[in-house]
């Protein structure tokens, strides 16, 4: 029993802890200005807080969803690069999109900018 445990653990960890190798290699064409900072925090605001938190450092969850992760440290399950994060937000984590699309909410200009604004909010230690 405990080895069929250890089996499905590490099962579960191998697909959770993966990053998205083709979006791992899409670059991010928006620059980091004021304006892009601005905007993206206006927009993580409106369409991330209420999730992740206001200061983006997680949210509790509830009875029906997981907390979710803080996105101010260095552990992004489901990749770290500026083109991982950017297909999270736009097309949610399947299977069971706890996180969900935000591509028919805002545009990709709209997405590049809340991930400046997250890259602009993590801990730099």
């Amino acid at each position: 029993m405990i080895l069929f445990t250890l089996i499905i653990a590490g099962i579960a960890s191998l697909t959770i802890a993966q990053g998205n190798p083709e979006a791992a290699r899409v670059k991010n064409p928006t620059a980091a200005t004021t304006e892009s900072l601005g905007e993206g925090k206006r927009l993580y605001q409106r369409y991330c807080a209420s999730c992740h938190g206001s200061n983006a450092e997680g949210g509790p969850g509830n009875d029906l969803i997981p907390a979710a992760p803080d996105l101010t440290d260095k552990e992004w399950k489901h990749g770290s690069t500026d083109g991982e994060i950017f297909a999270v937000i736009k097309n949610g984590v399947p299977p069971d999109l706890n996180m969900i699309p935000f591509g028919d909410q805002m545009n990709d200009t709209d997405i590049w900018n809340v991930v400046n604004y997250l890259r602009s909010v993590a801990r730099k230690n």
